[in-house]
């Protein structure tokens, strides 16, 4: 029965939407009264209201529909929404401002004497509005009016300055910053949360085991990393339009004809060009810029978006004026002041010790008041001249409502989709399909395209993607990242608002276009355009590293970046490092040997036992690595041949799990039947528990006789090579960590040897000073030693001699002891540090940074630049682990 509520669910709903009935009202609308429908037929038919629910019953679904809606507010890791009013607001004031205007009408005299040349600047201008304000309808109805009559004007076929338009218009909602993405990355976190929850049921599943390793957990995305992901699909898209145009205009000459420049190519139109495009590049640099440095959130990215596009209108909209760039310039002035007084000074106002912090303090003051004044000063001016101001915040607060609205009421419909068993029947659709992911992947694809032909891209974002993305994301077959698949979902998207007879673009520019331009030209005009996006799609799909490389390259490079130990850059860690023993071997075990020369006579015996014995490991930690790599190649080689078998095992015990969870549900479906007038039903179920144990058996008989057998030997290859790897870096830090430690010594001899007269002054101290007094001091020194390598003998005499001092009846003797032991410690080893700091230091430093690159690598806080390059290159693809399952 479930079935049916289902499907009355989506016919509810999509009679709802073909009727005209708002978004908003529609998702929840149709949940709400599908699950009491349910719960009364429950109680009218069965006595249960649960009865006809795949689990739980109406209060769980309508409370979990609730909670879904709360948290779209109140959730404090889903802060990223606050982005989306920003944003909004910067776009709407760029183009009300008349920035967009003035863009396309220099850019088109800049680009037009090229044949094609005004369809370039129409994509050109486009890609800058996308950066800039992402606001499709505000693009298209710009650039519908402005360049739509001038290129009709100069003979352009309809049909290409019409889907020219449209589909540069859409560029913003994949070129970020955009509304898109930030909804898709919101939607994708908690996908990304439920596929992890799948995995590790199914690894659990398939290996019995309760843990699996991080290294196959799925990775989770932001706002962030979207837009970084998005940045080069976009840029592919915007030189596939172009070279699209050129072609035409060099196949087809009077389709897209070139347009002379009446005017002077001189110096006063050059500046006109750099006032046109510098401030919106400035502005896309200070957004984008301050995302991919690490500088901003993209919520604080938003807010310097709407602050900038305040400042923009503040002297556009008084174009002409002696004064118009006054407010601009003051603002350029103030933040290159609080540039320079954050680069060289102490702005720390609880920190503030000298004249220079407070001169650093105060300026940054003054600064930051500046800008406040220009802010407030453009604000003035743009409420003033014709209310701008005003009628923007009002479009930003529509549109932003028209967004929440609609996720508020995706969230309740999701919590009714499952009540049904809706994303159980989904999966259990895409898991019986043959062809593994790819083939799920494109049908999802598939079914999103069609979607776009009539609904927003707005309610398949918060529709389709919550029901689909954990399943594509739970696959280990390919293990694709949420940033990749929310992309590539964002380049589909926007094939809705080209996609006729409901894509939005065309709606916006059918409305501005003259009546001499036919609709059915407009679509005609977007085909190629669709087909061209199509093509980009099927490009980022085959190139995931397009997607992938700038996230994984901003964290690795970031202040923030996981250590090399961290278990999710391993395999790529240890792939670089075999690449660099295949060309340095020779060099390294050079560098062992001409170590091993070193005199290490002068160092307490206790250090030149791990020191020497460190030798050996290196050539072992080769050794292993070899060994492991090669039975990588086995597994590799093994896998052509068991894979079939181990897909086709995998699948027969999803099918048995399916049939169990039926029964399972079955059976709680005949516990709830127990009057006497319930016998017909419950035999009826009870003879169905019959069939499917049977079926469950029956499909239990179809696994192969030789799966047990061929599992147990693939099993063992993994075994074997995780083994080795385990080793391997065990012995790599055997190898490593005695010499680096005795490096660390070394270095501090001079801070070593600054802190002797500080301790042999403090025995005098205890003697003559209160027991009290001399905590801190003893504290502060025993720190002090605590921080330098090796000399963790004398701090702890020193933690001892203030314990002495600390306890209910101080005992300074027993401090005095433990003061002298310390300095005798000290003594000790100021000798060897002293004699070890000349050649045996030199010597030691050489050696590591001779092993630090490879031997040492799981031993740095951080990769190298060279390093994380490469890791970032190398994690970007998508590796099967299947086998792993």
């Amino acid at each position: 029965m479930e079935f049916y509520f289902l499907a009355l669910l989506v016919v509810l709903m999509a009679g709802a939407l073909g009727s005209g009935y708002p978004v908003a009202f529609a998702l929840p609308g149709s949940s709400i009264l599908t699950i009491l429908l349910a719960a009364i037929f429950g109680y009218l038919f069965v006595g249960d209201t649960d009865a006809y629910f795949a689990q739980g019953g109406p209060a769980q679904w309508l409370s979990a529909g609730v909670t879904n809606l709360r948290g779209v507010y109140w959730e404090p890791e889903r802060d990223t929404l606050i982005a989306i009013p920003l944003f909004i607001f910067m776009g709407i004031m760029l183009q009300r401002s008349k920035i967009a205007e003035d863009l396309l009408i220099t850019m088109a005299q800049l680009f037009g004497p090229i044949p094609g040349g005004l369809g370039i600047s129409v994509v050109f201008v486009g890609a800058l509005l996308a950066a800039t304000t992402g606001i499709v309808g505000a693009t298209v109805v710009a650039m519908g009016l402005i360049s739509l009559p001038a290129m009709l004007r100069n003979n352009y076929s309809p049909q290409l300055a019409t889907g020219t338009i449209a589909a540069s218009g859409t560029l913003g909602q994949i070129i970020p910053p955009s509304i898109v993405l930030i909804i898709l990355a919101d939607q994708l976190s908690s996908a990304a949360d439920q596929a992890g929850t799948t995995r590790k049921l199914l690894y659990k599943n398939a290996t019995g085991e309760l843990s699996m390793p991080t290294i196959f957990d799925v990775g989770s995305t932001s706002a962030g990393e979207m837009f970084l992901g998005a940045v080069v699909p976009g840029l592919v898209l915007v030189a596939l339009y172009m070279i699209y145009i050129l072609v035409i205009a060099a196949i087809r000459p009077k389709m897209a004809p070139p347009v002379h420049y009446d005017g002077k190519l001189d110096g006063r139109f050059l500046i006109k060009v750099a006032l046109a495009l510098f401030p919106p590049l400035v502005l896309i640099f200070l957004v984008l810029g301050s995302i991919i440095a690490g500088v901003a959130t993209v919520n604080q990215a938003g807010a310097i978006g709407a602050a900038g596009a305040l400042i923009m209108a503040g002297y556009r909209l008084r174009d002409g004026h002696k004064n118009a760039y006054y407010p601009a310039i003051l603002a350029i002035i103030s933040l290159v002041t609080i540039a320079f007084v954050l680069g060289n000074f102490n702005t720390n106002i609880k920190n503030i010790k000298t004249s220079s912090d407070m001169t650093g303090v105060t300026l940054a003051s003054i600064a930051v008041g500046g800008l406040i004044i220009s802010l407030l000063w453009s604000g003035w001016r743009a409420l003033r001249v014709n209310n701008t101001l005003q009628g923007v915040m009002i479009e930003t607060a529509k549109t932003t409502s028209l967004v929440f609205i609609i996720l508020l009421g995706a969230a309740i419909l999701t919590a009714a989709f499952r009540a049904f068993g809706g994303e159980d029947l989904v999966r259990e659709f895409l898991d019986g399909l043959p062809g593994g992911f790819w083939t799920k992947f494109v049908i999802v694809m598939a079914v999103i395209f069609l979607l776009g032909f009539f609904l927003d891209f707005i309610e398949i974002a918060v529709v389709v993607v919550p029901i689909v993305a954990p399943i594509l994301l739970a696959d280990p077959s390919a293990n694709v990242t949420a940033v990749w698949l929310g992309v590539m979902i964002g380049l589909n998207i926007q094939t809705s608002f080209l996609t006729p007879p409901f894509g939005f673009a065309l709606f916006y520019l059918r409305g501005v276009a003259p009546a001499i331009v036919k609709t059915i030209q407009i679509y005609k005009g977007v085909i190629p355009f669709i087909c061209i996006q199509i093509g980009a799609l099927m490009i980022v799909g085959l190139v995931p590293q397009m997607v992938n490389y700038l996230p994984n390259r901003l964290s690795l490079l970031s202040e923030t970046s996981p250590p090399p130990r961290n278990p999710r850059l391993t395999y790529c860690v240890e792939q670089y490092v075999t690449e660099q023993l295949a060309s340095n071997r020779g060099a390294l075990l050079q560098s062992v040997e001409t170590a091993r020369q070193l005199d290490y006579s002068v160092l307490p015996k206790g250090l030149v036992k791990p020191v020497t014995a460190s030798f050996d490991q290196v050539s072992k930690a080769i050794a292993l690595l070899d060994e492991a790599n090669a039975a990588g190649v086995a597994i590799e080689e093994a896998s052509d041949a068991y894979r079939p078998l181990h897909d086709q095992v995998r699948d027969i015990e999803q099918d048995i799990r399916s049939v169990d969870e039926r029964i399972e549900t079955l059976n709680v479906q005949i516990g709830r039947l127990r009057d006497a007038t319930d016998q017909k039903l419950r035999q009826r179920l009870e003879d169905r528990v019959v069939a499917l144990t049977e079926k469950s058996e029956a499909l239990t008989a179809t696994i192969p006789a030789e799966w047990e057998s061929a599992y147990t030997a693939f099993d063992a290859l993994n075994d074997a090579e995780s083994k080795l790897r385990t080793k391997y870096r065990q012995t790599a830090d055997k190898a490593y960590e005695p010499m680096a430690l005795l490096l660390a010594s070394l270095d501090a001899y001079g801070e070593f040897k600054a802190l002797g007269p500080q301790l042999n002054a403090i025995g005098d101290e205890v003697r003559n000073k209160a027991p009290e007094d001399m905590e801190d001091p003893l504290n502060a020194l025993s720190r002090q030693f605590g921080s330098i390598e090796g000399a963790s003998d004398i701090k702890s005499a020193l933690s001892s001699a203030r314990r002495a001092l600390r306890s209910k009846t101080p005992d300074k003797e027993k401090a005095l002891d433990e003061i002298s032991d310390a300095v005798e410690e000290y003594e000790k080893q100021l000798v060897w540090r002293e004699k070890a700091d000349g050649e045996l230091r030199a010597g030691v430093a050489a050696y590591v940074d001779a092993l630090r690159p490879t031997i040492g690598i799981r031993q740095q806080d951080k990769l190298t630049r060279e390093q994380a390059l490469y890791v970032a290159g190398c994690s970007s693809g998508h590796r099967d682990i299947s086998l792993n399952f």
